[in-house]
């Protein structure tokens, strides 16, 4: 391979020790060692309005932001779910990146997403409108293996360490899924 491939790891949740913070980082230290990792910071992004791109008054925030995404190869998305779907703050940061009309920089490029919760159903319903919106921008997703844990206490501990075996193979073979969903359409490209 002639160049490492970049993946921004987009976390749902603003929780520095938040469960899909953890796991987003047990998968992205299992991709292959041509893969680099790069966590997007979407905590403090303002909200979008579209009067500032309109009025020519874009927070530099946003501009940084959308250069990020547009430099890396593809995305892998943990999310928590917040009533029955995914939090603000990731929305916004999708919102962000997709606009102006017309200058989505999350298009056609690959991603992955997987749901952590501490409830039993891992996140389904965040990941289902997740999965909406992606398909909207056209970041072209992993179907199969889908990832929802439920019950995130019983697999993590405090150090981000996953402590049930097969928890740990399940998201090893997410991990090289992933790897080759991503290597599979940089070909494409």
């Amino acid at each position: 391979m002639d160049k490492n491939i970049t993946i921004g790891v987009v976390v749902g949740s603003a929780r520095k020790e938040s469960y899909s913070r953890k796991t987003a980082a047990f998968v992205a230290s299992r991709l292959p060692g041509a893969f680099e990792t790069r966590t997007l910071h979407i905590e403090k992004l303002p909200l979008y309005n579209q009067d500032y791109d309109d009025e020519g008054t874009t927070p530099p925030e946003w501009t940084a932001f959308r250069e990020e995404v547009r430099s890396l190869d593809g995305f892998l998305f943990v999310t928590p779910e917040y009533n029955r779907s995914f939090p603000p703050l990731l929305k916004n940061a999708l919102d962000i990146a997709s606009r102006p009309y017309g200058k989505n920089v999350w298009a056609g490029k690959p991603g992955a997403l997987i749901g952590v919760s501490p409830g039993k159903i891992g996140a389904f319903g965040a990941v289902q409108h997740l999965r909406q919106v992606l398909a909207f921008l056209n970041v072209i997703l992993l179907q199969q293996p889908e990832a929802y844990l439920g019950e995130a206490a019983r697999f993590l501990d405090e150090r981000g360490t996953v402590t049930n075996p097969e928890t740990a193979q399940f998201l090893e073979t997410f991990a090289a899924a992933f790897a080759a969903w991503v290597e599979k359409i940089r070909d494409k490209r």
